[in-house]
């Protein structure tokens, strides 16, 4: 990847057009054919003022004035109908190598560890796969065309611009010249360092924002609007500040100098043209004099409109520049390493081997040396404080991340020798955050199993405990769910989300505090549900409420990372240790009481 990015920001965008880039290529051709063809017209405009001074004051012996119009008028027509070509096929291409982006960026973050997204919001990897995959479509649709265009025609300008007189022609180039290099000027050094803030500004106000719009009804209940939108408020100010100083710091005296050189050409052959008349007077050419000037004034105007299409179209080439050094932060996400050699898992036993475990940027680790087993079909709780290590220690198992050291092995084989689609086949993840999609409650329990039947599923449902909820649903499995559709509560997803894991019919099985959300009547159904699923399977259990735990074959105490306790309910709860306190502060929670303490009588 380091080597992609020291190519240029058009052969990095171009490796994503595929076999659209024949199509980019003649869209590029036919635009400079379209430019070139836009000149005659300026070159007819000329012949016709050349003929009337030629036959000065008799105008009417200038006879070929209407042909030149009509060949002005077919080359412009030509030439637009040419030019629509060429934005068809670069349109086209530009359209297909954003799709492409996209999809290759889904595919990529499709194959990174499910911890990845832990530490990339949402809203981020959309404004940066979404967001710059847009803007390549500005270049390659629009501004490569100008570019290349404006190429062409500033190739034919030289030439005809030292047909008649090198030294009008000079000074119309002479702002081309100013002009390019003020435009250079806003590009290169610490100004597209500054570009690179700007857009990441961009990027943090897009999470902020995203961030911000999901946490409303929290920030509602609360009443503390002024303070949760401070951050986003911080983002847009940020975002600001960075534009402001991009745009007045670093843009705003080369690009006035820029606009005044490029509308200028004009002032620059005037005074060439003062100071050659007298040569030209006393040479008695005069006549051929101001038919140059003549020519060299009409072809300004052509100046001012390519430097106009260079200042638009690099603009467009920076601002792409910048989106694939955002794309490029999602496609060099690291992924997940599949095995040359994946080797089978012999059973559903689940074994750590002295596994540390460190997040990508932290300085102390979150796992220290632990070592535990759970035999097949063991019932296996992890238990502690929060930010013990108990979730990152059932994520080591699915490998959402890897470990730092040590060894993780599922039916005998280490997970990082198992490809990743056979280890997920054999573990189902039970969420206390469940998610379901916007779509009917069979195809939302389907997707642990795309080839079941509807009888599968609703066999599922069954187990799941889900009567009651499609009993109240309009369509039963069949209804939509979430926008435009039906909302369930959190207990219901629960119950859902575990018919999904059901259906998986996974031998290993995680559960992440699964019952955290759920009120009584839901957690009894929930309860129910989870027999059905753990039965005959090996099961990694994350608890804060110990009384789900209390029939587990094995309890393991983590805190701090480490495990200080291991053994089953009735060794731990006279143990002395963590557990036992755990255990007598949990029930004295359960009897715990609202008392009037006023003494009212």
């Amino acid at each position: 990847m380091k080597s992609e990015r020291k190519k240029s920001a058009l052969s990095r965008i171009l490796v994503y057009t595929g076999k659209y880039r024949g199509l980019t290529y003649l869209g590029l051709g036919l635009s400079a054919v379209a430019m070139s063809l836009g000149m005659v017209p300026y070159i007819c405009i000329w012949l016709v003022v050349r003929d009337l001074i030629a036959v000065a004051p008799n105008w009417t012996k200038a006879e070929d004035i209407a042909t030149y119009g009509w060949i002005a008028f077919g080359f412009s027509f030509g030439g637009i109908v040419v030019y629509f070509c060429a934005l068809m096929c670069t349109h086209l291409a530009a359209f297909r190598t954003a799709s492409n982006i996209r999809k290759q960026g889904m595919e990529h973050l499709m194959k990174t560890p499910l911890g990845f997204f832990d530490n990339n919001a949402s809203g981020l990897l959309r404004n940066r796969l979404d967001g710059a995959a847009s803007e390549t479509e500005t270049l390659l649709a629009h501004n490569l065309a100008d570019i290349v265009g404006t190429v062409a025609m500033f190739i034919a300008m030289l030439v005809l611009m030292f047909v008649f007189d090198w030294r009008m022609g000079g000074a119309c180039l002479l702002s081309a010249v100013i002009s390019v290099v003020a435009m250079f000027s806003m590009m290169g050094g610490k100004n597209a360092k500054l570009m690179m803030e700007y857009q990441s500004a961009q990027d943090t106000m897009s999470k902020a924002g995203t961030e911000y719009v999901r946490g409303i009804p929290v920030v509602k209940i609360f009443q503390q609007t002024v303070y949760s939108f401070k951050a986003f408020k911080q983002s847009i100010e940020d975002y600001s500040i960075k534009a402001e100083k991009y745009t007045d710091g670093v843009c705003r005296l080369p690009q006035s100098v820029n606009l005044t050189f490029t509308e200028g050409a004009f002032v620059f052959l005037v005074p060439v043209a003062v100071f050659l008349a007298p040569t030209a007077l006393s040479l008695g050419s005069f006549a051929d004099f101001v038919t140059n000037f003549a020519f060299y004034a009409v072809f300004s105007a052509i100046v001012s409109t390519a430097l106009a299409k260079i200042m638009f179209a690099a603009s467009g080439a920076m601002l792409a520049n910048t989106a694939m050094n955002r794309i490029d932060l999602v496609m060099n996400a690291p992924l997940l390493k599949i095995p040359d050699n994946p080797e089978i898992p012999n059973g559903n036993r689940v074994e750590f081997k002295n596994v540390s475990f460190t997040y990508e940027g932290a300085e102390l680790p979150a796992l220290t040396d632990i070592s535990f087993v759970a035999e097949s079909g063991q019932t296996v709780a992890l238990v502690g404080p929060s930010g013990g290590g108990k979730t990152t220690t059932a994520s080591l198992i699915p490998r959402f991340w890897d470990v730092s050291s040590g060894v993780v092995e599922v039916g005998g084989t280490d997970v990082r020798n198992i490809d990743p689609h056979i280890l997920m086949e054999q573990i189902a993840f039970v969420f206390q955050n469940t998610h379901l999609f916007k779509t009917t409650v069979f195809e939302n329990v389907r997707a642990s199993r795309p080839d079941a039947t509807k009888e599968e599923v609703q066999s599922a449902l069954d187990m799941a405990q889900c009567g009651d909820i499609l009993a109240k649903l309009p369509n039963g499995m069949d209804t939509m769910l979430g926008t435009e559709g039906t909302y369930l509560s959190g207990g219901e997803q629960q119950r859902i989300a575990l018919a999904r894991a059901i259906l998986k019919n996974a031998p290993i099985i995680v559960l992440d505090e699964a019952t955290a959300f759920a009120d009584p009547e839901n957690e009894m159904l929930i309860q129910k549900a989870l027999a059905k699923l753990t039965k005959n399977k090996t099961v990694i259990m994350i608890a804060h409420r110990l009384s789900t735990v209390v029939r587990a074959d094995k309890i393991i105490v983590i805190d701090g990372g480490k495990i200080v306790e291991e053994g089953n309910h009735e060794t731990l709860k006279h143990n002395g240790g963590l557990y036992e306190r755990m255990w007598k502060d949990y029930n004295q929670a359960t009897t715990w009481k609202i008392r009037n303490e006023r003494g009212d009588k």
